[in-house]
This record gives C-alpha cells, structure tokens and sequence, in this order.
C-alpha cells in the first residue's frame, strides 16, 4: 500500500471520508473489508456543492506548510501535500496545482507534472496561476524524454548567491537577468529574493518590474511580496504606484497590504484621505487604527468632532488608545453625549495604569450620572489595583449598588489601603 507522506495535522483535516460498505450477501459469510489496492493518482477536482469545506484561515496554515517543504526541497512530501489542499477546491487550490506540478518537475516526473498542469487549466481557467503554469509547461515538455533529477541543493543556494551579487553589479545588465527568474520556473524563495534585489536597485526599469508585479503581472503570493517592497524601500514614484494601484484594485487583500505599505513608509496623508473616505468599512477600520499605531492623535481627534457615525468614532477612540493619547480619551469621556461612547472611552483608559488615567477617572466618575459609565469606572479602578481611588469612591458613594462594587473590588486586592478600609467596615 503507498506510503501517504503527508504530516499527521494535515492528513487528518484533509482525509476523504471513508466509503460506504455493501450489505452482506445473505447465506454467506460477511467478509472484513478487505485493504484498499494501490490506485493511481486521482485528479484533484473542486470539491462539489454542499461539500465540508475547510475555513480559510485553516487553509492558509497548511498551504503555508507546503510551501515550506518547497524550501526544504522535500519534493515527494510537497507533491502529496499540494494535491491534498488541491482536492478541497478550496482558497488556495488553483496555487497548490501549480505548486503540485512543480514538484511533479523537480522530481523528474515529467508525465505527472503535465496532467496536474493540464487539471489546472481546466478546473480553473481564470487563475492568476496560469502564466505561471505555462511557462512550466514549456520547460517540461522541453525536458520530456531527458534523464533529468531534480536540481540539487548546491545549485539553487549558488543561484542565491549570485542574485545577491547583482546589486552591485551593472544594473542595466543585470534587471533582464532578474526579470527572467521572476517569469521563469524558480522556487518560490528564488523569485521573492529577485524581487527584492531589482527594488533595490534602483533604475526605472527595475521599478516597472516591480510595479508591474504589484499591479498583479504575477502569481498572487510574489504580488503581495512586492506590494510589501514597494511600501518599506521604494521611494515617491513607488509610493505613487501603491496609490494608483489602491484606486484601481478590488481585491479587499491587495488594498489592505497597500494600507500598511503606507504606514511603513509614513504617508500618513494618504492613510488621513483613505480613513475619511473609504466606502468598504473594513478598510476605513484599518486605516484609523494603523493612523493610531503611527501616533497621529491630531488628524484622528480632528476626524473624531467631524464624525457622524458612532461605529466609526469607536474606532477612532480604540486608535487613540493605539496611539497612547489619554488626553484626548480623557475629553471624550467627559464630554461625548453618546453613552455608549463614553463607557468606550473610559474602559481604555482603565487599561492605560493608575499612574497615568487614575486621577482623571476618579475625576470622571465624580462628575458623571449615568450609573453605566460609573460602573466601568470602577471596573477600571479595579483592573488598575488602584485601591486608593477605590476607596476614596467608596467613602462618598450613596448609592448602594455601586458601593457594594466598589467593596467588591478592594475585597479581591491585597494592599494596605484595601486591608484598613475594610478593618474599617468590620469595626463600624
């Protein structure tokens, strides 16, 4: 029986369901099932309406897996695991046949790697996949009938070598030479590493390599790479490209790569106009928070006053967190009408520490009336271990509910003030 070299954690998410057995004939014997000869290969197909489907993000891990058997040049295992996420028709089934046929290539299976191509064109005629496949294609059929291994190990690491050499190189020569492994057959690894070194370079015409990738002129895993490089070392023409690029793009991954391809460049305006006019709510999201994370509390309390929706100044109060602004937290709790925004506001700043937001809540809950906003005060005080603000509540507190929290609270805290007020209790 053929040894299945597949990891356990894979095998066992992605295993076929077992066949049913037919009834016993009767007046004879019923048989075990007998142990399943050796088929060869199945296609992998779509998986059909209705079928258990595996979540994306799950998908994800194992395709990640696979890729690193590429790296590790385990072909068989790659060949296995490829056709296994393959056979879900799930995300990522389109990249796997690709994946699945190169490795078929590596391994000198020739005959094999031109099915799984030929199974890609058919199940998936619109894949971003396809360029690559045919450029696979022609390398095998060029090889076919040749006693060909697959590369070994030494020859990819000098391949590496060479790429990094080329930065200082003649560049005019040496783009054609990276431009032809981005296009070419190369593991994945290989192309990443081309990649890099033409946005390195520099010339304008490395940088229409590169924007042409960003633009989707490749498979969807190098485009994310370049998106990535063009955000972290391109200079304006790229950061111009990754804005043009956002306006014409419709995949919600593409423009939320661009989003902290900006952030990693600091184009903080371009972040402002995408966070105060973006339609797709998940992509406004995250533009506010990745403005928080780059500390700009003036745009985003500027776009808080302006702000109608109470989901959006959510966010921009969860971004002012982010940026560590407990000043202007401490302004929304005291003066937002919307209450719920105001418990919002408060809850963030009880994370923030009892040095820096005790006072102000204390502050807070002296002046507030809603019973609501009080009471995250206090939950608050507690998660601070501020057991001197809490005490001082208790004191004056008339209302017995909320009194009894504030006890409630010093009576889970060992320090001394909470010790003395309750001594303090017991001896009334």
């Amino acid at each position: 029986m053929k040894t299945v070299l597949v990891w356990v954690t894979l095998a066992a998410a992605l295993a076929a369901q077992p066949q049913p057995q037919p009834p016993p004939v009767p007046g004879r014997p019923a048989l075990a099932p007998a142990a399943p000869a050796a088929q060869p290969e199945q296609p992998a197909q779509p998986a059909p309406p209705g079928a258990p489907r595996l979540r994306d993000s799950t998908i994800e891990r194992y395709y990640q897996r696979a890729m690193k058997l590429l790296e590790e040049r385990q072909w068989e295992k790659a060949v296995e695991s490829f056709g296994e996420i393959a056979r879900k028709g799930a995300a990522r089934a389109d990249a796997s046949l690709y994946w699945k046929a190169y490795s078929h290539n590596k391994r000198g299976q020739r005959e094999e790697a031109l099915a799984t191509i030929q199974e890609l064109y058919k199940s998936y005629a619109s894949s971003r996949w396809l360029n690559d496949a045919k450029a696979l294609e022609v390398e095998v059929r060029q090889a076919a009938g040749q006693p060909i291994s697959p590369e070994s190990e030494a020859d990819e690491d000098l391949k590496l070598i060479a790429i990094n050499s080329l930065i200082h190189s003649d560049p005019e020569r040496a783009v054609p030479l990276l431009e032809k492994i981005i296009q070419g057959n190369q593991p994945p690894k290989l192309k990443e590493r081309a990649l890099f070194v033409l946005n390195q370079s520099g010339t304008a015409r490395a940088r229409e390599v590169v924007i042409g990738v960003a633009r989707g002129g490749s498979n969807p895993d190098l485009q994310m790479k370049a998106l990535q490089y063009l955000g972290v070392m391109g200079g304006r023409e790229s950061r111009q490209a990754l804005a043009d690029i956002y306006s014409a793009a419709t995949d919600i991954a593409v423009k939320r790569a661009i989003l902290h391809s900006f952030m990693a460049s600091g184009e903080r305006d371009r972040l402002i106009a995408i966070a105060r006019e973006e339609k797709t709510p998940e992509l406004r999201r995250d533009a506010i928070r990745l403005l928080g994370a780059m500390g700009a509390s003036t745009e985003l309390w500027q776009m808080y006053g302006a702000e109608s929706s109470a989901d959006v100044k959510q966010q921009i109060l969860e971004a002012m967190f982010l940026a560590g602004n407990a000043e202007k937290l401490t302004e929304a709790a005291r003066t937002e009408k919307d209450t719920k925004l105001r418990r919002e506001a408060v809850r963030r700043l009880g994370v923030m520490g009892a040095r820096r937001t005790g006072d102000a809540l204390v502050s807070i809950y002296a002046s507030e009336s809603d019973t609501t906003v009080r009471r995250e005060v206090l939950r608050g005080l507690h998660m601070q271990n501020n057991a001197r603000a809490l005490v001082e509540i208790a004191r004056k507190e008339t209302n017995p509910d909320l009194k009894r929290e504030a006890v409630q609270a010093l009576s889970h805290m060992k320090s001394k003030e909470a010790t003395d007020f309750m001594l303090e209790i017991l001896n009334k």
